[in-house]
């Protein structure tokens, strides 16, 4: 089996992967930065964001949107300028991290529910949506670490991963935004969902840092493909490239501020063999 090659190296922490017009975009936590990057390898600073940047998505207009993660924020980014685009602090109980936008401009943003970082004890967490004018509703209570997130592509179905939860969840997407009918798509006890994107077989990828490994999920629990990483986590993956049969992975040792001056971060590149899929 072919193994995952080294795209772009030199990373604090890699995070919150998307690909956007032939390049993969993502946030870089401890350099303060989201990064755009070829197949080619060469990489340009997009923008820097001071509380740290998480996920990423894009408004119908193409304005770049960004987590800004420890001040609970949505910012928006265009003509060279960042501003607010809405607050979660009403309802983000920890940092905030992975982001979905659906073709509407919804975002659906998770957060920790707590602050693991300051010992604080675990406890769930609202799934926040942030509409296009900025208004903020809680989308979904009592989550156990909502993380990476990914919208089927007739935008019906959002799929959330619960990393505290060991599992998979999904929901349905009304007409207004709102989310109903609240099932388990796929629950292992041995999975700690991280980012997460999908295929067109229906199929999600999860990275799985406590497991070195990043894995080809059915909807059950299946694990239909497992590429291991010896050595490093994984965080978050996504498919791309001009076929979407790339799959770039985002590895570091470890995480938490910790990774501050540390620069063994990677974004790391292997192919397979269904496309990807849906949103983001």
């Amino acid at each position: 089996m072919a193994e995952p090659r080294i795209l772009l190296d030199g990373l604090t922490f890699p995070e919150g992967p998307r690909w956007r017009d032939g390049r993969l975009w993502f946030s870089d936590f401890y350099n303060h930065r989201v990064i755009a990057v070829g197949l080619d390898g060469v990489a340009e600073t997009i923008v820097r964001v001071e509380k740290i940047p998480s996920g990423l998505g894009w408004l119908p207009d193409g304005t770049l949107l960004i987590v800004s993660m420890n001040d609970h924020k949505i910012l928006r980014f265009a003509n060279g300028t960042l501003t607010q685009h809405a607050d979660l602090s009403a309802f983000a109980g920890g940092p905030c991290n992975d982001m979905v936008v659906d073709s509407l401009g919804r975002a659906y943003v998770g957060n920790f529910g707590y602050n693991r970082f300051n010992d604080e004890p675990a406890r769930p967490a609202v799934l926040v949506r942030a509409d296009p004018d900025g208004t903020v509703v809680a989308a979904a209570d009592d989550m156990l670490f909502p993380n990476g997130s990914v919208i089927t592509p007739d935008g019906k179905t959002l799929i959330v991963g619960e990393t505290m939860g060991t599992r998979l969840s999904a929901f349905d997407i009304a007409a207004d935004g709102s989310l109903s009918n609240r099932r388990i798509w796929a629950a292992a006890p041995d999975l700690f969902p991280d980012g997460i994107c999908l295929d067109a077989e229906g199929a999600i990828w999860v990275a799985d840092p406590r497991g070195n490994r990043v894995v080809r999920v059915l909807e059950g629990g299946r694990i239909a493909r497992t590429i291991a990483l010896p050595g490093r986590n994984a965080y978050a993956c996504m498919l791309g490239g001009a076929d979407k049969k790339t799959l770039f992975i985002c590895t570091a040792p470890g995480s938490g501020p910790t990774r501050a001056g540390q620069t063994d971060g990677k974004i790391e590149v292997i192919e397979v063999d269904v496309p990807g899929a849906g949103l983001p």
